[in-house]
């Protein structure tokens, strides 16, 4: 791993379950210009377990005593969905920066409320859609910037499989549970229509929109069947190109993930992995000017740490956001909406006309 670098953002990270495990503490410990400087959680066990283990400077039962520690410069986010919009709010107010894990809210209404917060407080707010630190796809979104014209049409992709537990669990650090760990009021995965979408219905969405896009208007189809959900999606982007999005739970083979973009000057095939091998996807960018095909190795695929990295130079440095910001939150999940919508009137939904939650 690089050196640490001199100046380092100071992270409290929310939440001590399964992403903050898997992802955050080692990202914010392995970044170059970030520290793991605390851990929150109500667990007290879990919270000093898991300093222990990532050296945590500081470690807080109560949230609203680690924002006020003026020593801490920012917050990462790693809860439940439902507490995300709430615990982003005190955290903007106490004048901390936030990077949220995705989706960044469950309603519309919430989201914009945040936004207001966010627009009001001169923070840095971003929202977790790690897949936007993929070299693999910012090699491709180069691409479409800089060379390959105007856009005709984009497939994307996310089918999660029936083996992605074995393969996790090999790769993933053990996770620890406690049975003191807060949880939402309602179990999440109570509704898996609702669950699937929200928790792989958030990145299909956000790739299509890095890609291609805000989107104006969706048109769905979902298929219950076999112990499969599968929604269909016709896309209208606003810049005119054709859409077409496919997430499936669960496939009855590997991890599925893509993309194939056609455009003016060349045209882009995109394979991601299984996120937790922490592999740059493989694409395919091929240049009508040449007849040649390139493919970037991407050779540093910690997404994780890249993505609070990122972060960490946004406030640091003033660098240009490379992630998803409370615009792109509000996006996708107007856009999830707009598709749980469209299944249920079997019309197409503009993203404007939605309301509620998914």
């Amino acid at each position: 791993m690089p050196a640490k670098q001199e100046r380092r953002l100071r992270i409290g990270v929310l939440g001590a379950g399964q992403i903050a495990q898997a992802a955050h503490f080692e990202s914010c410990t392995k970044a170059a210009n970030a520290d793991l400087y605390a851990i929150c959680d109500v667990a007290e066990d879990l919270r000093e377990r898991m300093a222990i283990t990532h050296a945590a400077e500081k470690t807080y039962g109560d949230y609203d005593k680690m924002l006020a520690d003026p020593d801490l410069d920012a917050v990462v986010i790693a809860t439940a969905d439902a507490f995300h919009v709430p615990a982003s709010l005190r955290a903007l107010q106490a004048g901390k920066h936030v990077l949220c894990e995705k989706p960044v809210g469950v309603t519309i209404e919430e989201c914009l409320e945040l936004k207001a917060a966010v627009d009001k407080s001169g923070k840095v707010f971003q929202v977790g859609h790690m897949k936007r630190f993929d070299a693999g796809l910012q090699a491709a979104k180069s691409f479409i910037r800089d060379e390959m014209g105007e856009m005709v049409a984009l497939k994307a992709w996310y089918c999660d499989s029936t083996h992605r537990y074995p393969m996790t669990d090999a790769v993933q650090p053990l996770i620890v549970t406690s049975a003191n760990a807060r949880k939402p009021s309602a179990n999440p995965k109570a509704d898996l229509r609702r669950y699937y979408m929200l928790a792989h219905g958030c990145h299909l969405i956000d790739t299509a929109r890095y890609f291609a896009g805000d989107i104006v208007s969706v048109s769905a189809r979902l298929s219950e069947r076999a112990g499969i959900w599968c929604w269909f999606v016709d896309v209208e982007f606003a810049t005119g190109t054709l859409g077409h999005l496919d997430l499936t739970v669960q496939v009855r083979m590997d991890w599925h993930e893509g993309f194939q973009i056609y455009g003016k000057n060349g045209s882009i095939l995109g394979k991601t992995y299984n996120p937790w091998y922490y592999k740059t996807s493989e694409v395919d960018i091929f240049r009508e000017a040449d007849g040649a095909t390139h493919r970037v190795l991407g050779a540093d695929g910690h997404f994780y740490r890249r993505q609070v990295e990122g972060f960490a130079r946004t406030i640091l440095d003033g660098a240009v956001m490379e992630g998803a910001d409370i615009d792109d939150g509000l996006a996708s999940v107007q856009a999830m909406v707009a598709v749980a919508r469209s299944v249920e009137s079997g019309k197409a939904v503009a993203l404007s006309d939605v309301t509620g939650g998914v």
